[in-house]
């Protein structure tokens, strides 16, 4: 797909769904250069990053992320999510973001020209038909590279066009041996910070 230079575009990152695309695919994204690809492409007017935080607990992993996305060029958006035992004793966490990202993708309808989802969520298929509607273009991304595929066939089919993560990867990934040394050196997996008191995110 084209991207028009004065396009306004709007990225929305579900933060969980993205992260273990990624993974299945061995990377890591650096939202930093992320910004800067889509920056590239178009007017970047929106970029939204969708998690859940562990109710309760005083410290999470991902609080330098959530902090680092917040200072720069993101608005995050939380929700508590809550951990239980299931009836097999395994450990799971109730809490998704979905109605969240759906609504907000929804109002950011009236303003822009072009979404990127970064998510492969079946469940946002109606919500991509509903704005396209409206004449808003959809990319979407995730992986058809890993096995199994990280993206629901009925969300690739609905989107205008599917940006395969496996592609993206040169231009928006971490190095992996620059990660492992860093996760060595900071003690602080899955975050490094580049300078103190300024996190750098790369979930």
């Amino acid at each position: 797909m084209t991207f028009y230079p004065n396009e306004k575009l709007g990225l929305f990152v579900d933060g969980a769904n993205s992260y273990s695309a990624a993974r299945a695919l061995d990377f890591d994204i650096d939202y930093r250069r992320l910004l800067d690809e889509f920056r590239e492409r178009g007017r970047l007017v929106r970029a939204n990053y969708y998690t859940t935080l562990i109710e309760g607990e005083e410290y999470t992993p991902i609080r330098p992320l959530i902090d680092w996305l917040d200072y720069n060029g993101f608005r995050v958006i939380t929700k508590a999510a809550r951990e239980f035992v299931d009836d097999s004793g395994r450990r799971r966490i109730k809490g998704d973001m979905d109605v969240d990202l759906a609504i907000d993708i929804m109002e950011a309808a009236d303003y822009l020209d072009h979404v990127i989802l970064f998510s492969g969520n079946g469940d946002f298929h109606k919500v991509v038909e509903a704005i396209q509607r409206k004449g808003v273009r959809v990319s979407v991304a995730s992986t058809l590279e890993s096995s199994p595929p990280m993206i629901a066939d009925s969300l690739r089919r609905q989107a205008d066009h599917f940006l395969e993560l496996e592609d993206l990867r040169k231009r928006v990934s971490r190095e992996r041996h620059q990660r492992d040394y860093e996760d060595s050196r900071n003690h602080l997996p899955p975050f490094v910070t580049d300078k103190p008191g300024a996190p750098s995110a790369r979930l």
